[in-house]
């Protein structure tokens, strides 16, 4: 074997264990959750639009039921789009990481069972936010497509128990980084600098 074309092949890792210097999973999960809360959020609005009618018009502003939903659907669209890189980013960054070995969370997991849950959670979770949108995508163009309110009240309960499974999965990702140190470039080059010296 030619050792240098091995050498050449191999990735250089940074200051925080990645082959470049920003984290991108982190990037990526705040636009997924970014885009999904809003998703959900301009779909309750759109839903409970008769109630907040008179608020609208006493502010002078101008509001039409369908726009909540459009902005509900494109951001459920986005949310799912962006959710497999996301998912993609956090597993290749996983598979990087090197975390400690005898250290506990808050919620008494060591590393490697976060990183587990937080990976298979992750697939869950893609997995739900395509099947949401699959779900709303028939409710819009299908079901309920000559009705007033686009969306069920089914859909929204389980879009409001999605942000509660976000939260406890988020928590996760952040035990990882913060309890871990996990891919924070900043922990990694402070802690490497004190070693080097």
């Amino acid at each position: 074997m030619n050792w240098q074309l091995i050498e050449q092949l191999r990735l250089r890792l940074g200051a925080n264990g990645l082959p470049y210097e920003i984290p991108v999973h982190p990037q990526l999960v705040h636009l997924t959750l970014g885009l999904l809360i809003i998703a959900i959020v301009f779909d309750i609005a759109g839903a409970l639009f008769p109630l907040e009618k008179p608020i609208f018009k006493f502010l002078g502003l101008t509001a039409i039921r369908s726009s909540f939903f459009d902005v509900g659907w494109y951001n459920l669209i986005g949310a799912a789009g962006i959710t497999f890189f996301t998912v993609a980013a956090g597993f290749f960054e996983l598979v990087l990481a090197n975390p400690p070995v005898e250290q506990k969370s808050a919620w008494g997991l060591n590393a490697g069972w976060t990183m587990l849950l937080h990976g298979l959670g992750g697939v869950l979770l893609l997995g739900i936010i395509v099947g949401m949108t699959v779900w709303r995508g028939l409710q819009r163009y299908r079901w309920r497509k000559d009705a007033s309110r686009q969306v069920q009240w089914s859909y929204l309960l389980a879009g409001i128990a999605i942000m509660g499974i976000l939260f406890v999965h988020g928590t996760l990702g952040a035990q990882l980084g913060e309890e871990f140190g996990i891919h924070i470039t900043a922990a990694n080059t402070i802690s490497n600098n004190l070693y080097n010296k």
